[in-house]
């Protein structure tokens, strides 16, 4: 049999005038052959890191029984429907995360390195995981890398302990010496994924011109809805609709701004006054830039460091800083783990999302894999060992989940940042301070 059809190529973009919305895998981008076979495309892998602050109460979080993942703790609840692409570890460290700061917690989680001491421009840490990630993964991609966060930074001066704010602020390091600033803003974040040509200022501002981005597409999304199947048109206009709702929401919010009489000094204008509402939309960007292949590495700081954030929605009116520091009062520890059941219920948001996301044979939760944890184990006592740490997702088959992995002795971080540079195709003999591969997740 000769098979004349060509497929749609994978880097399909809809263009407007300052606008380029990337696609979805569809049929229609897999190869004629296997799609008579129907076997989809190989997957591409993701890879992705989400922190949290000031590290949890250690006992509602970890799950009663080692091995298969049976029972959730209390903390982990909100994970039930993703159990099974689930894998908590227990006692990982960042031994150069000491002294013990809020700092050195942020910048060691993706690094595991030791940060030098300094508040001037002459800092050092080194290249995180995630750009050891990007520079293989990433070049395919329109973004090698997007680096996210939650709120407003402090540039300059010295945040904590003698140490470079720059430490505090910045999971993502493309070198010992280059700090990959994160975005807080949903409009410029939207803007990076499905803006094209001319400078920041002049996409912004074709941004503002139009209704909606999908309104300079249009005549594009016509004419390819001509030539696809009634699956890929019914994907098309589920993702369509997905981009025109996030973009609802950003506007919506940015109308709403003028009337926010009280502002959080941490949020950047213009982004929904709820906490919730706000991350669940930086978690839907991350959703569409996965699902269109805009890139294939994120890091989200999902609060900073030294957050006094309070969390009104779920009844916790103290700061979430000095919460930690509480000296073993059950009262303040409970409104402490109240806080982190509250982000893991938005990463839980996130991960149905990518596991109601279907791409290929699987969804986007089968293709990706995410580590979601904090560089500080106890905040009480600012120690780096017992970490809370999970993974998620299925890293196009690579990775089995329901288990609860726990070691009787600390265990390097870097251990597992190695392990999942693999699972994504980067093999390394080893990172920074690591000891080998964890052979519990390279078990398939």
């Amino acid at each position: 049999m000769i098979i004349t059809k060509k497929a749609l190529p994978r880097r399909t973009f809809l263009r407007g005038m300052g606008a380029s919305l990337a696609l979805p895998l569809l049929d229609a981008m897999v190869p004629s052959m296997t799609a008579l076979a129907k076997t989809p495309a190989d997957p591409v892998r993701r890879l992705g890191f989400v922190y949290i602050p000031m590290g949890c109460d250690i006992t509602r979080w970890t799950p009663p029984s080692e091995g298969r993942l049976v029972e959730l703790s209390h903390a982990l609840q909100s994970l039930a429907p993703v159990t099974d692409q689930l894998t908590v570890i227990t006692n990982l460290e960042l031994k150069n995360a000491y002294p013990g700061t809020h700092a050195t917690s942020n910048a060691a989680f993706l690094s595991a390195a030791k940060a030098k001491w300094t508040e001037s421009t002459d800092y050092h840490l080194g290249t995180t995981v995630d750009q050891i990630a990007a520079q293989q993964i990433g070049q395919q991609t329109v973004l090698p890398s997007l680096e996210l966060a939650m709120d407003l930074l402090q540039t300059v001066g010295q945040c904590d302990n003698g140490y470079a704010c720059v430490y505090q602020n910045n999971l993502s390091w493309s070198s010992p010496t280059t700090p990959l600033p994160a975005e807080a803003h949903p409009r410029i974040v939207f803007e990076r994924l499905f803006g094209e040509g001319g400078s920041a200022a002049d996409r912004r501002a074709a941004l503002r011109r139009r209704a909606s981005l999908l309104d300079w597409v249009r005549e594009d999304i016509s004419r390819l809805q001509k030539k696809l199947g009634p699956d890929d048109r019914t994907r098309i206009g589920q993702y369509l609709d997905t981009v025109r709702e996030v973009e609802r929401r950003i506007q919506k919010a940015e109308a709403e701004a003028a009337d926010d009489q009280l502002p959080d000094l941490d949020r950047p204008v213009g982004v929904p006054a709820s906490y919730a509402d706000h991350a669940r939309l930086m978690f839907d960007l991350q959703v569409l830039a996965l699902q269109g292949d805009v890139t294939r590495v994120i890091t989200f700081q999902l609060a900073r460091e030294t957050s006094t954030r309070t969390y009104p929605e779920i009844g916790v009116a103290d700061p979430h800083h000095p919460l930690t520091h509480h000296g073993n009062d059950p009262e303040k520890i409970a409104k402490m783990a109240k806080i982190n059941a509250f982000h893991v219920s938005l990463f839980a948001y996130f991960l149905e999302k990518l596991k109601s996301t279907p791409e290929g044979d699987g969804s986007l939760l089968d293709h990706s894999v995410y580590l979601y944890g904090s560089g500080m184990g106890n905040p009480n006592v600012h120690d780096h060992v017992n970490l809370p740490i999970l993974v998620a997702g299925g890293g196009a088959g690579s990775v089995k989940g329901a288990r609860h992995i726990k070691y009787a002795e600390p265990r390097p971080l870097a251990d597992l940042h190695l392990t999942l540079l693999e699972k994504v195709g980067v093999r390394l003999d080893a990172f920074a301070d690591s000891k080998g591969k964890i052979d519990e997740l390279l078990s398939l």
